[in-house]
Formats: C-alpha cells, sequence, structure tokens
C-alpha cells in the first residue's frame, strides 16, 4: 500500500510538472508574438531579432514536454483521464510550437518593413494581434483548469481574428490597386496578418483538445462547435 501511495503522488508531480512546462512554453508563445507585433510598430530591428534567436528555447521546450509525454506513457501506463491528458498534452506542444515558429515569420517581415517607408500607421494590425494572443493565453487556460466552457468561447472567438484578417486584406488590397509601389510593403503587411490568422487557429485547436480532453468528445471534424 505504501508503495502505490507513493506512485501515486510521483504520478500527481509529474502531471504537474508537465502543466508547468507547457504554461511555460505558451507564455513564450504569448511574449514572442507580442515582441514580433512590437518590433514592427515601433520599428525596432534588434528586437524582432531577439525574437528570431529565441525560436531555439521554444524548440528545446517542445522537445522536454514530448519527452516528459513518453516517460510518463511508458513508466505510469495511464488510462482514462490521464491517458487523454497525456494524448492532449502531445497534440498542443505542436501546436504552441507553430505558434513560436510563426512569430519568427512575423519577426523576419518586420525586419524587411522596417528598412522601407511606412506605408501606412499600423492600426487594425496591433488589435489583430492583442485578440489572437488573448484567445490564445484563454486556450491554455482552458487547458490547465479543464474549463470546457472556456474552450468553446475560444473557438466562436477565433472568428473575430478571422474577420480581422479579412479586413486588413481589403483595406490592403486598396492601397495596391490605388499605387503599385504599394505592393511590396501591402504583401509583407498581409502576410504578417496571415500570420495572426493562424495563431487564431492554433488556439482553436487547443480549445478543441481542451473539449476532447474534459469531456472525451472529439469535435475536429464535422463536430465543430457553431462559432457564431
Amino acid at each position: 500500500m505504501p508503495d502505490r501511495e507513493h506512485t501515486s503522488k510521483q504520478f500527481e508531480q509529474q502531471l504537474r510538472a508537465l502543466k508547468d512546462k507547457l504554461l511555460l512554453m505558451s507564455h513564450h508563445a504569448e511574449k514572442m508574438i507580442a515582441d514580433a507585433i512590437r518590433a514592427l510598430v515601433e520599428r525596432r530591428p534588434s528586437l524582432a531579432e531577439e525574437v528570431i534567436k529565441s525560436d531555439d528555447e521554444m524548440d528545446q521546450l517542445e522537445l522536454d514536454v514530448d519527452n516528459q509525454c513518453y516517460e510518463i506513457l511508458a513508466l505510469e501506463q495511464p488510462v482514462a483521464r490521464d491517458l487523454r491528458f497525456i494524448a492532449t498534452a502531445l497534440k498542443i506542444v505542436r501546436d504552441i510550437e507553430r505558434i513560436g515558429d510563426i512569430a519568427v515569420n512575423i519577426a523576419e517581415r518586420a525586419t524587411e518593413l522596417i528598412q522601407e517607408p511606412e506605408m501606412k500607421r499600423l492600426i487594425d494590425l496591433p488589435i489583430m494581434a492583442e485578440a489572437a494572443q488573448r484567445i490564445l493565453k484563454e486556450s491554455l487556460d482552458a487547458f490547465v483548469n479543464s474549463d470546457a466552457e472556456l474552450a468553446e468561447k475560444v473557438i466562436r472567438d477565433d472568428s473575430f481574428v478571422d474577420d480581422c484578417y479579412e479586413q486588413i486584406f481589403r483595406e490592403l488590397l486598396t492601397y495596391m490597386m490605388e499605387d503599385t509601389k504599394y505592393i511590396s510593403r501591402a504583401l509583407k503587411v498581409i502576410f504578417i496578418a496571415k500570420h495572426l490568422e493562424r495563431v487564431g487557429d492554433h488556439s482553436a485547436n487547443i480549445a478543441e483538445m481542451v473539449i476532447f480532453l474534459v469531456r472525451g468528445q472529439d469535435i475536429r471534424h464535422g463536430t465543430r462547435l457553431d462559432r457564431r
């Protein structure tokens, strides 16, 4: 009996450590996105370079989470909800790592745009970035707290990020049609907006996995929540 109790406590500690590592990774991803956008808005190439360099830390965190999950699977052989938790963590970590890659892509485009004259004051893009960061944070909060209702909210709120992208795309398309000298710069801003739209998609993916974790319900294909 004492051995079983020890194993149980050790297992709980392992799960808690895994949660903490995922939270650290998500915080890092949020900061990378925020810094990449701030580098663009404030025209700070050194900050963009910091974002690019920090991707190595994100990659290492992904490997650490993967290794922790595989170790728990091998040594503890979890079942039921605990098994769903590990399966969810293995999927979520990939979405978070991709968000880090997206931040790097934004920083690289920002570095290019900083070298050119400003086309227009960036207003909608920071709003879109803030919304994308918010639902990213909420998706991880939903995971840590096993909050399916918050996960549903994230999925619905992703539509706002999509709407922001459509608005930015239409506005910049008008700029390009009015004057061809804006084409190169406008396309780079559109690429950044598309990257932010993908952050929303990855956050929605995380939220879907939270619903799977809490309810055992897979809503990824055909049974997706109504986002209206």
